[in-house]
């Protein structure tokens, strides 16, 4: 899809009085993400961890109102999951109870997006479309940035002692940003697309 397709998604999205839903997925792991950062003169951070890495992933949606109002948070977070095409039928069928069945969704081309399965549920739903954003296009997702923004502030620099404790920081983070309004708004406009918000 190019441009100007998307584009014409975002007007369709208003005519049609969807929601404009941008999905990801990201992984968070057990090592920590290493940033810099202050300590005393002659004290060097040290930041143990376990051998053993363990992986949670997470699927996010960043989801513009029809009257381009408000923009909501919503994700699903598993311990010891890979993102597959059933957790992603799963996920839009709880963003509809959410959102309502209006929605226009827009993602990347990862395998289980494109799964005949995805596409197979999406097609009983009527007011649900999908479209792809251009390959090797990460950064026109909004919802990359979620995932920069956790991975590099509130989460850098912490090893968790185990996976169940990355998964309730993690999924801990994630509900606190559902009621930032603003930072939200932040990770849209950081994205190349023009999406207008009133």
């Amino acid at each position: 899809m190019d441009l100007s397709r998307l584009a014409a998604c975002k007007k369709n999205a208003a005519r049609l009085k969807a929601w404009l839903v941008f999905i990801d997925e990201t992984g968070f792991l057990t090592s920590p993400w290493v940033r810099r950062s202050w300590a005393p003169i002659g004290e060097t951070p040290v930041l143990l961890q376990r051998t053993t890495r363990q992986k949670a992933s997470a699927i996010a949606a960043l989801a513009i109102s029809p009257c381009r109002v408000k923009v909501r948070l919503l994700f699903s977070l598993r311990p010891h999951q890979n993102v597959n095409a059933e957790w992603v039928i799963a996920f839009l069928r709880d963003l509809g109870r959410h959102l309502g069945p209006r929605m226009v969704v827009i993602w990347d081309r990862l395998n289980a997006h494109k799964a005949r399965i995805v596409h197979e549920a999406a097609a009983r739903r009527s007011r649900l479309r999908i479209e792809y954003l251009p390959p090797y296009a990460p950064e026109l997702n909004p919802v990359e940035y979620v995932w920069a923004f956790l991975k590099t502030s509130p989460l850098a620099n912490w090893a968790p002692a185990t996976i169940e404790q990355l998964a309730d920081r993690a999924t801990g983070e994630l509900l606190a940003l559902q009621n930032q309004q603003q930072l939200l708004r932040s990770f849209l406009r950081a994205s190349p697309l023009s999406l207008r918000l009133q």
